[in-house]
């Protein structure tokens, strides 16, 4: 433990040095991300002295983000139940990404193998300015759309312009879009009658009108109120932190669409209905059965007789919002919910099987009601995966997540090997090759006449141990704490970010006539307007993108 507490100061000073601005606001944040890990830290398996191995620290950095706004940053991508995760020869990539930060970490003594609760709770930290800083990018280019210099003060109607405008921009990425293109984006999306548009923008209006109410008591009520950059930043910040609770909600009403449709009470839709299902909230399920297959969302146990796991498509990457090369918003997992109870009661990584089946019976989810008899095939399940590791279960092994599976079908995803991890990224999907064409899918479903849910419930004995370190080697300590680091993919979102008062600067610097490079929402190129709002959720993301026609 010695070694632990006395190298999280100086860790953690190095780490958050890189987060500017600094300051009592950064350390709230900080306390607040510690509170959060604290659980999930003391359940996770640790060296000797304490300390989190580098695959231990990435899956709880990722599993912190995921858990609490449904964000999936670039490094940090689900890995599959793959026992290979980051390895060193990412090193020299990251390193040229952010060259300062490694030469700090490589200098003086710093590295020591492990990290602390501290030390992960910085670099958390440290993900997290650094995400929020990029997005002051992008509110620069929503004060351009709208005709403001980023050192003029607005007021409150042209502050509501601004945010929605940035909205929309979070919301969907291009590379190139004009000013001109996305004021008529905007105008379409304010003037349709979509729930979920005219939700996303109510919902930006109520950040900013919570921001106004704030201030109340230090405004002057005598002269009209105006509002910089540096305020309009502040709501953008409370609002990406909240966007993905906030669009959850598109999410639930999917698996509720879906639940209706499934065999029985199992989490499985009969691929016939998926595929020929009219959806009442207008979303469209045409992904390909390659793209299902790959991200694990295909169960073909029965010959002939493939199934949708519901949970499984929900959390693949075609259900996400990509709103920058760094960061994108996913469904919540209503399965990590789950964990961290189990990991906030426990705080062991390993239990006894008649524990765990005693705190499993008193959880309770949307769809699961609680306290409940558990089955004699889950007893029994859970007790032979406690055989093959000397009486009791890994919480956090792929045996242990399949059992899950089976007691909360709906909430907690099949455990699938993939070949790959990459095709959990949220850059993996692409509308142009993971989708089936509409003839293609309305004949797929025709075809596909078996529809009666599987006799049982697709089990395998395979168990893999993510966490579980490879052999040491020598000459382990710079390097592992190296990797440490990087796993955690603070070197990917590396050199480019800038604080708030950079993207100002950059923003009063800009040339007149020249094209932000700022990615933005949607293919607006050659002459494509859009013409109304479409429910296209799935295969081309969440029922969110204007349907495009050439003009």
């Amino acid at each position: 433990r010695g070694r632990a507490n006395a190298s999280a100061p100086e860790l953690r000073e190095l780490l958050l040095s890189f987060a500017e601005p600094a300051g009592a606001e950064l350390g709230r944040r900080l306390r607040d991300i510690e509170r959060a890990l604290a659980p999930t830290f003391e359940a996770l398996p640790k060296d000797e002295a304490g300390l989190l191995a580098p695959r231990g620290a990435r899956h709880l950095v990722h599993h912190y983000f995921a858990r609490q706004h449904g964000w999936l940053i670039a490094g940090l991508e689900p890995h599959g139940m793959r026992s290979e995760t980051s390895q060193v020869h990412e090193v020299a990539i990251l390193h040229d990404r952010v060259p300062a930060l490694i030469d700090e970490l490589l200098s003086g003594g710093r590295m020591q193998l492990g990290l602390s609760l501290a030390d992960v709770s910085a670099v958390a930290a440290l993900l997290e300015r650094l995400l929020m800083n990029e997005t002051a990018k992008v509110l620069v280019k929503a004060f351009q759309v709208n005709g403001h210099n980023v050192d003029e003060a607005l007021g409150e109607e042209e502050l509501h312009e601004v945010v929605t405008s940035y909205l929309l921009m979070f919301h969907r990425t291009s590379d190139e879009v004009s000013d001109e293109e996305h004021r008529l984006f905007k105008e379409l999306a304010q003037q349709d009658q979509d729930e979920y548009y005219s939700g996303l923008i109510e919902f930006g209006r109520d950040m900013a009108r919570n921001f106004v109410y704030s201030r109340r008591h230090t405004a002057n009520p005598f002269v009209p109120q105006r509002y910089t950059f540096d305020m309009a930043a502040k709501i953008v910040d409370a609002l990406v932190h909240r966007y993905g609770r906030w669009q959850n909600a598109e999410c639930t009403l999917m698996k509720e669409d879906l639940m209706e449709i499934e065999a029985d009470v199992t989490g499985l839709v009969p691929l016939s209905r998926f595929y020929g299902h009219s959806s009442p909230h207008g979303y469209l399920f045409h992904e390909s059965t390659d793209y299902l297959r790959q991200i694990g969302a295909l169960e073909e146990g029965a010959p002939g007789r493939p199934h949708v796991r519901i949970v499984n498509y929900l959390l693949g990457p075609s259900n996400c919002v990509a709103s920058s090369p760094y960061l994108s918003v996913c469904c919540l997992s209503e399965c990590e919910a789950l964990m961290g109870e189990v990991e906030g009661r426990l705080r062991a990584p390993a239990a006894a099987p008649g524990r765990l089946l005693d705190l499993v019976a008193t959880l309770s989810s949307s769809t699961v009601d609680a306290p409940r008899v558990l089955s004699q095939d889950l007893d029994a399940r859970l007790h032979a995966i406690a055989e093959k590791n000397d009486g009791e279960v890994p919480l956090h092994g792929r045996l242990f997540a399949q059992w899950l599976h089976l007691a909360f079908p709906r909430e907690c995803p099949f455990p699938h090997i993939v070949e790959d991890a990459a095709v959990l990224a949220a850059d993996h999907f692409d509308p142009e090759r993971h989708a089936f064409s509409e003839a293609d899918r309305l004949a797929f479903a025709n075809a596909t006449a078996a529809e009666a849910a599987p006799s049982a419930p697709q089990w395998s004995d395979e168990e893999v141990l993510p966490l579980a370190e490879p052999p040491r080697r020598s000459m382990w300590g710079d390097v592992g704490r190296v990797v440490v680091l990087l796993s955690l993919g603070v070197a990917v979102l590396g050199g480019g970010f800038r604080s708030v008062s950079d993207a100002v600067a950059a923003g009063s610097r800009r040339q007149p006539g020249k094209k932000s490079e700022l990615p933005l929402y949607a293919e607006l190129r050659g002459g494509a307007v859009p013409v109304r709002a479409s429910h296209i959720r799935g295969a081309s993301r969440r029922r969110v993108a204007l349907r495009m026609v050439t003009a």
